[in-house]
């Protein structure tokens, strides 16, 4: 009897755990469905009462509306570029850091690391004056070099790298490869690389995300429109006078399926990182 009764709670338990994550599910996806629906309504759907939730038959049209007013397609290479090579280069620049702080012993160490965790709690507002005028003397206006230097150096990068290295990579090991004669890069490429990769994965999700959905500094710094990323394009999208919401939603939508498509391709890499940095 006891059994059976520790089988019901078991049941009972895991199928309460299942309604709640997809309650939770349904909430979270509610919002992009919205969105979609407002993408395929037209603009006066956006105010009626009752709110309309079920789909129409204008996602073409609004889209094709879209694609007549700003360079959609441009605007969204534009972008990929841009998150692609400030990814690669923080997750480098980050994995470096953080095996050197991890790792090795040198003056000021934990000064100059502490000094880099407080850049974290500075707003990024108040720093974007004297930025935009570095950015201009060096000639970088309207570039999408200008946007980036901005974001190489990720201080929550290098924190969570170190943190990963110091308690994943033992010190033994590395210790190892320095009788070996293995020189601090190689040590790093052969035997570092291989255990963070999991955290490649995770850190490669939350710069690219960020950085796609940053608009403040792009919107500074960019203002020829071949320069424009979907961020600065989709803001062109209102008008003053007359804002077409399913337009405005169309281009949103679709700005919004690459960056789906990304994320679930990280998270892909993300369990098979794990696997294969455990092996290694």
């Amino acid at each position: 009897m006891s059994e059976i009764a520790g089988t019901k709670k078991f049941t009972i338990g895991r199928i309460s755990v299942y309604i709640f994550l997809s309650s939770a599910s349904l909430i979270s996806l509610f919002p992009f469905y919205w969105m979609f629906v407002m993408a395929t309504r037209p603009s006066s759907a956006y105010n009626s009462i009752p709110p309309t939730i079920t789909p129409g038959n204008l996602l073409v049209d609004n889209f094709q509306k879209v694609l007549g007013t700003i360079d959609f397609f441009k605007a969204m290479g534009n972008t990929v570029i841009l998150c692609t090579v400030v990814t690669l280069v923080v997750l480098l620049i980050s994995s470096l850091a953080g095996f050197a702080f991890a790792k090795f012993k040198f003056p000021g160490k934990n000064t100059l690391f502490i000094c880099i965790l407080l850049t974290m709690v500075i707003p990024p507002q108040l720093g974007l004056i004297p930025q935009y005028y570095l950015i201009a003397n060096l000639g970088l206006l309207d570039t999408l070099q200008g946007v980036a230097i901005l974001f190489f150096l990720n201080p929550l990068g290098i924190f969570l790298m170190r943190q990963y290295v110091s308690s994943s990579v033992p010190d033994e090991l590395i210790e190892a490869a320095k009788l070996d004669g293995c020189s601090n890069f190689k040590i790093y490429r052969r035997i570092v690389l291989p255990i963070i990769l999991p955290a490649f994965a995770t850190l490669g999700i939350i710069v690219f995300t960020a950085v796609w959905g940053e608009f403040l500094w792009q919107f500074t710094i960019l203002r020829d429109p071949d320069m424009y990323t979907i961020q600065v394009a989709l803001a062109t999208l209102g008008n003053t006078y007359n804002v077409d919401f399913g337009m405005i939603m169309s281009g949103v939508f679709w700005a919004t399926i690459p960056l789906l498509i990304i994320f679930l391709c990280f998270n892909r890499l993300f369990i098979s990182s794990i696997t294969e940095g455990a092996v290694k």
